[in-house]
């Protein structure tokens, strides 16, 4: 019996040293990122001084929905999902208030360069300073991921934005992309065929960007049929609206945003697959400013603030730390390795990825 249980305890170990942390119970990531949504409304709520004529049209309905006393009401009521249950469960990362600090590394703080960070674990400001259509020549880790033989064709990305198949390298990479205006195809199910007409039988104020409503629950149908054990869903609208000077539904898209990723957290809840072993976390690419009064609209290497980010995260493997007020500095490169780690991967050591992120894994 000895001898079985030295054999059981030497595979074990082995298995562990070959495949990373093998005790996390995390076997599928959700990651989601709202495109320049600030922390300032994430730990805040609705700004005040923006509820105005000039970027609202109907401000007693903004101040009805959205409004409080305090921060805390106000954060509740534009993201209720992230405020009761992530706060409560998880952890939320980047409220500056508290001397609690996430940011970009990169030199751009616009949205190629963001993503390339956050999927790819590091900047590449010399390759990556444009927010042009061309393939990234760096691996992301949704490629790295689906390289792995336990992950095969178990990566998927769905997207507003229509250059993530070049943010990603979809050609190269073999991961699953649906970005911009592009049907589900197959289209099996009746929700996706409807889909697909609705997408260009509506009015679109975003142009050649996809309605993040569209983005959703395309991934929401991909999602219950085929199960993906890394998915990455990217909502776009809240940059628009932002750029547009349109606060009220720069706030709304975060209202509703929040409520897609309730659905999404409590179907994993519910499926046998995902329930107990799925972690789900939420950022964004870069900031805003918030100087100036118009300055939330901008952001890039000109708009300071424009580097402040903020993360949310919740799974098994997360201590329900709530808001973290310890005074921090995490970074949006960090989050690549710590995806890779939570799914019980390694990146090879030469690989330039920030380090894990302190206390969001239990070790």
């Amino acid at each position: 019996m000895r001898t079985i249980r030295l054999t059981c305890i030497l595979w074990i170990t082995v298995t562990s040293l070959l495949f990373g942390q093998s005790g996390h119970k995390t076997k599928n990531v959700i990651l989601i990122t709202l495109d320049g949504m600030r922390w300032q409304e994430v730990f805040g709520g609705a700004e005040q001084r923006l509820i105005c004529k000039e970027f609202v049209q109907d401000s007693a309905s903004v101040v009805r929905d959205f409004w409080g006393e305090t921060p805390e009401i106000r954060r509740s009521r534009l993201m209720p999902f992230v405020w009761t249950e992530i706060a409560t469960k998880g952890q939320l990362l980047g409220n500056r208030q508290y001397g609690n600090f996430v940011n970009v590394t990169n030199r751009q703080w616009f949205s190629y360069p963001g993503y390339n960070e956050l999927l790819c674990g590091f900047a590449d400001d010399e390759r990556i300073h444009s927010n042009d259509k061309f393939n990234n020549p760096n691996q992301t880790i949704l490629e790295y991921i689906n390289n792995q033989s336990a992950f095969k064709g178990q990566v998927a990305a769905y997207t507003s934005w229509d250059v993530f198949p070049f943010i990603i390298n979809a050609e190269r990479s073999g991961v699953r992309v649906n970005s911009g205006l592009v049907t589900q195809s197959p289209a099996v199910t009746e929700n996706e065929r409807l889909l697909n007409d609705l997408m260009f039988q509506l009015p679109n104020p975003l142009g050649d960007v996809r309605l993040d409503a569209f983005t959703y629950h395309y991934a929401f149908e991909y999602l219950k049929k085929n199960k993906p054990r890394l998915m990455y869903l990217s909502f776009d609208e809240t940059d628009d609206f932002a750029h547009q000077g349109r606060y009220e539904w720069y706030l709304r898209s975060a209202h509703y945003t929040d409520f897609f990723i309730r659905s999404i957290w409590n179907f994993c809840q519910s499926d046998p697959q995902y329930r107990g072993s799925t972690t789900l976390i939420i950022t964004c690419d870069h900031g805003r400013g918030n100087v100036g009064k118009s300055d939330w609209r901008d952001h890039g290497i000109s708009v300071s603030g424009a580097d402040q980010i903020w993360m949310a995260m919740i799974g098994p493997d997360t201590p329900a730390g709530g808001e973290r007020r310890n005074q921090e500095q995490n970074y949006q490169n960090q989050l690549a390795r710590t995806i890779v780690s939570l799914l019980g991967l390694q990146l090879p050591p030469e690989h330039k990825a920030g380090k894990l992120m302190e206390g969001i894994i239990k070790r």
